[in-house]
């Protein structure tokens, strides 16, 4: 990878997705791995002697190519029962054969997360005005979503459970919340809408937005607070809805409530650990 001295990386979350992203090895890509697309090579020994091999696909399908490979740990040396030199350790190769490169942004990337589900992967970069929100298996650009025009380092990114909304931590000392509008069945829109209906914040002159600079096309978020002390803190949703949990460096504990109409926030309890 390029160069990762915050050590951006996430993973899908959900029992059925395994998603894997991280910095490419240009400036500002994302490296989007599926793991389900992997094949392990294991057991395997030299020409000799018969080959195993347990594979979730075969080479042949994966289409990609093989190398046999013996380990040797220098200055080792086992012997089995019988009195007869014990066999190498087996090498195991994991293969990926479904990755795909993002060119997300034109600086170094500062944080990633990746939704429950697998489907979309939302990053940050060191210059930390905007958050983009791709589609994992296209690459296809989602959301645009603006946390502020001053520079600012991100600290933290996360999805809801349910992929509707993503939450921001930065060293300005604020969490802001977004809407995210996800394609779902028409059963789920109305409840969807309802929970989304104060939607994201933008400029009143979007209507020129061929004319005018992209920040007026910006989309900003729909509700954010301040974090007592304006300390290092990560965020993240809370079990209940509509509730965001923040852990910050100071050894405290914050939990802040929401509302989905006017995106007013209030503080429901502090905790100190340390």
């Amino acid at each position: 990878t390029a160069d990762n001295d915050r050590g951006a990386m996430a993973i899908s979350g959900g029992s059925e997705s395994g998603i894997l992203v991280f910095p490419g090895r240009q400036k500002g890509h994302i490296q989007i791995v599926d793991l389900h697309s992997c094949i392990n090579l294991s057991g395997m020994q030299d020409a000799a002697s018969p080959v195993a091999v347990h594979s979730l696909a075969t080479p042949q399908q994966a289409g990609v190519g093989i190398q046999r490979t013996r380990s040797r740990s220098k200055g080792s040396f086992s012997i089995e029962s019988n009195g007869t030199p014990a066999s190498p350790p087996l090498a195991t190769t994991v293969h990926p054969t479904n990755i795909n490169i993002i060119a997300a942004h034109a600086t170094s990337l500062s944080a990633l997360a990746v939704s429950s589900d697998g489907a979309m992967v939302a990053s940050a970069s060191e210059k930390g005005t905007l958050i983009r929100i791709f589609d994992t298996m296209s690459g296809r650009l989602l959301h645009e979503l603006r946390r502020g025009v001053d520079r600012a380092d991100i600290y933290s990114i996360a999805f809801s459970p349910d992929n509707t909304r993503l939450c921001v931590s930065s060293d300005k000392g604020t969490v802001h919340i977004f809407n995210l509008e996800a394609k779902q069945s028409a059963a789920q829109q109305s409840a969807a809408a309802a929970a989304a209906a104060a939607g994201n914040r933008q400029s009143n002159l979007k209507f020129m937005k061929d004319l005018l600079p992209k920040y007026f096309s910006s989309e900003w978020s729909f509700a954010h607070f301040r974090v007592a002390n304006e300390v290092r803190c990560i965020c993240g949703f809370g079990s209940e809805r509509n509730s965001v949990v923040v852990l910050c460096a100071d050894g405290t504990a914050q939990k802040y409530s929401f509302d989905s109409y006017r995106g007013s926030c209030v503080r429901e309890w502090y905790r100190k650990f340390i």
